[in-house]
């Protein structure tokens, strides 16, 4: 019988449909390579890596590694007030990163800087962003690490969790409007996926036949709270076909099976001009920010047996097996990166910070009387008393 709720089957067993009483399988996990590096045999592969992507690849995933050791390190000696590492989780972001288009607009969270990274942000366009400097393109509006580029269509990251899930639905929709050959590229983590805006913007993408690539970074921690607390599901791909949203499980750690797993979901996400769901499988091997302290809630021993399995190793030994890579190769980039990091920091603590009268830039075409009247009023002040301005501020 058709209801306006659906066409549904009747049956004459009253059975209830969960856990208890119809356990299902879970999900499994797509992974190309062992915990090794080693390619397994039989994996299906239908997008190829060729040597001079995997090279790039594996560049971009040392240089993002480079730079959060010497950032959190210019964090810890005060140089500025912020920073969150990807440790751990390298070869979600860039190998994703590598599987999408330029075309592609991204929303993230703030563990993704090696999707910008891979987009062309620089080391030194980090370090301003981080300084707030008069280099950095947000005007040192936002907290450190919170990186966007309009022109590498990487929308800015925002604190609040979840904000970036239904504006990717919003842009993925314009996309199939104007006809684009482009998918929305959505990152964000298993806690984020608690909050209310994500089950909005699965259900706004099923609905709106948005072609959007939901990306889930489960490392199982949202700060210090484990993913047992959380949630009772199969993780966060059991969640996708719930909205009628195709959705598929990878392994996080492992650089091939996420290019494949995301080439493809883009794949189908144009095709047939809807959402897809991905859940990387992966772990947070630093701390949560430098704001906080893992060990508080994580055994050391967990934290050293994650770290052992470093996905950027991983995938080093899977081009060695090729003779793509040998480790003096290795050893010469990870020095060439680690340079370059430090002569970025430098660069960018010697850059002056942007005008005070920027505050007031930037929202509105022509500034109402009343930010008008407010601009005046703090130059005023601080021509009466000079020394409130903050150090190396220009006033205009």
């Amino acid at each position: 019988m058709d209801f306006p709720g659906g066409k549904v089957p009747f049956t004459e067993d009253l059975a209830w449909l969960g856990p208890g009483f119809t356990p299902r399988p879970t999900i499994p996990c797509y992974r190309a390579l062992d915990s090794q590096g080693a390619p397994l045999p039989g994996t299906s592969l239908p997008h190829d890596i060729d040597q001079a992507l995997a090279t790039r690849m594996y560049e971009t995933m040392i240089s993002l590694q480079a730079v959060d050791t010497i950032f959190y390190e210019a964090q810890r000696q005060g140089r500025f007030s912020f920073y969150m590492t990807s440790t751990g989780e390298e070869s979600t972001a860039v190998a994703s990163a590598a599987a999408l288009n330029p075309d592609d607009v991204v929303f993230t969270q703030y563990r993704e800087q090696g999707v910008l990274m891979w987009r062309g942000y620089t080391p030194l366009d980090m370090a301003n962003q981080c300084y707030g400097n008069a280099l950095d393109s947000g005007k040192g509006r936002q907290m450190p690490v919170h990186y966007g580029s309009k022109a590498l269509n990487f929308h800015t990251i925002s604190s609040p969790l979840a904000t970036q899930l239904p504006q990717a639905v919003g842009a993925a929709y314009a996309l199939k409007l104007e006809g684009k050959a482009a998918v929305a590229a959505c990152y964000f983590g298993e806690g984020a996926a608690s909050e209310g805006d994500f089950h909005a913007a699965l259900n706004f993408s099923a609905t709106l036949s948005a072609p959007v690539v939901f990306i889930c970074r489960n490392n199982g921690w949202a700060i210090s709270t484990p993913a047992s607390e959380q949630y009772r599901g199969d993780g966060i791909a059991g969640r996708g076909p719930s909205y009628g949203v195709p959705s598929l499980r990878v392994d996080g750690g492992d650089a091939v099976a996420v290019y494949n797993a995301v080439a493809e979901a883009r794949r189908v996400a144009l095709e047939r001009r809807g959402p897809v769901l991905l859940e990387a499988m992966s772990y947070r091997s630093g701390h949560h920010s430098t704001s906080d302290d893992s060990s508080r809630y994580r055994a050391a021993e967990e934290m050293a047996a994650w770290r052992a399995r470093d996905p950027v190793a991983r995938f080093e030994r899977w081009m060695a097996v090729r003779g793509w890579w040998d480790e003096a190769r290795g050893v010469g980039a990870r020095k060439a990166a680690r340079r370059e990091a430090i002569a970025a920091l430098a660069a960018a603590a010697k850059q002056p910070r942007p005008p005070l009268s920027e505050m007031f830039s930037d929202v509105y075409d022509e500034p109402p009387p009343h930010l008008v009247a407010q601009r005046a009023e703090v130059e005023a002040f601080v021509r009466a008393h000079p020394e409130t301005l903050p150090a190396g501020m220009p006033l205009e």
